[in-house]
């Protein structure tokens, strides 16, 4: 990976892109292969592999929320402040067992695991400005497409990002 970021890198600066590693999804090892980016400790690791903001994350609150141990607020708080993070999904998952096991839910904080109300506060307290997508999205409403990637879906979540942005740039006023 080193070797990698180290060619990408200088040209990435040159042009202007941002790099942005999605991390693994699940977090933990399929068919025995080892996970790359999965926690807060693999990011510290990756970014001193190369020392340039062009070497960042895409912090997907869902793929990292799915560890019950991190703390997803608290990743986002770290890497924003430091510039490291230019591209976050904001997803919500839930937990069905004490395994770990989940699923995919509505963004909302009351349907899934995750508080997408700290999420977000914490994008907003460390002043994001980078590119957010809801990621994923169930098939609703009859919809016929492709699995988690439902547009209906997908767009009730961004509206409610997006009350819960207006919400806290109202607290800030």
């Amino acid at each position: 990976m080193k070797y990698f970021l180290d060619a990408i890198i200088p040209t990435c600066e040159e042009v202007g892109i941002r790099m942005a590693m999605h991390p693994d999804d699940p977090p933990r090892p399929l068919f025995g292969l080892p996970r790359v980016y999965k926690n807060a400790e693999d990011m510290r690791i990756i970014e001193a592999m190369h020392e340039s903001p062009y070497n960042g994350f895409c912090i997907c609150t869902g793929s990292l929320g799915e560890n019950p141990k991190n703390d997803v607020p608290a990743i986002i708080r770290e890497f924003v402040k430091k510039d490291r993070a230019p591209f976050i999904h904001a997803r919500n998952i839930k937990f069905m067992n004490a395994q770990g096991d989940f699923h995919e839910s509505a963004h909302l904080s009351s349907e899934g695991s995750l508080d997408m109300y700290e999420i977000m506060k914490a994008l907003y307290d460390t002043g994001f400005d980078g590119y957010i997508r809801p990621d994923h999205g169930r098939n609703i409403w009859g919809e016929d497409g492709v699995p988690g990637y439902g547009l209906y879906d997908r767009a009730l979540g961004i509206t409610y990002l997006n009350g819960l942005w207006e919400s806290l740039e109202k607290d800030h006023a």
